[in-house]
């Protein structure tokens, strides 16, 4: 007897899964608030207790304690420091691998939402939001030297076709690709 696999139709696939990767995936990154809250440890440096609440409005005391227990225990964050009346927490490896994701879903909305998100209504690519530094630092992208001459060449990305530079620096309004 063979057991259930996961199947996609149409994306040729090189492995077969055993059940979907994404749903797999959104086991804790899928409750409610947990998002929420890597991306306030991750992107807006909120990594204690009080701070999470003031970054996060309508999120109450005790679904943040759940949502941080469950966070800690399937290995996204950890305790980077405990003192007396407070924690400070800080991404494992595989809550800095979610980094990515976040700043992709942070371009997103500043691109469809801005009438939401900006008082100006106008979008924004990420450059614009976070420092380009910081950008890097949180992808993974370093400068790099290039073999032969001894200067400073600037990777764009660590994820192929992810986050080029225009899109982290100066604002295109057009997407239109030349060969």
């Amino acid at each position: 007897m063979t057991a259930n696999r996961f199947r996609y139709h149409s994306a040729p696939m090189k492995v077969e899964f055993l059940s979907c990767p994404v749903q797999a995936s959104l086991k804790t990154l899928g409750r409610e608030w947990a998002f929420l809250v890597l991306t306030s440890i991750a992107l807006f440096r909120a990594n204690r207790f009080n701070d999470m609440l003031r970054a996060m409005p309508g999120l109450s005391k005790r679904l943040l304690t759940i949502r941080l227990a469950e966070l800690e225990r399937a290995g996204f964050i950890a305790r980077a420091e405990t003192r007396r009346g407070y924690v400070r927490w800080e991404l494992t490896a595989k809550g800095a691998d979610v980094v990515p994701i976040l700043l992709t879903v942070v371009q997103f909305g500043a691109k469809w939402y801005a009438d939401e998100l900006f008082a100006d209504r106008t979008a924004r690519p990420l450059g614009e939001i976070f420092d380009e530094g910081y950008i890097r630092k949180a992808l993974g992208i370093a400068a790099r030297r290039t073999p032969d001459s001894g200067e400073t060449a600037r990777a764009t990305t660590s994820i192929p076709g992810r986050f080029p530079k225009h899109q982290i620096g100066e604002h295109r309004p057009s997407v239109r690709h030349r060969p």
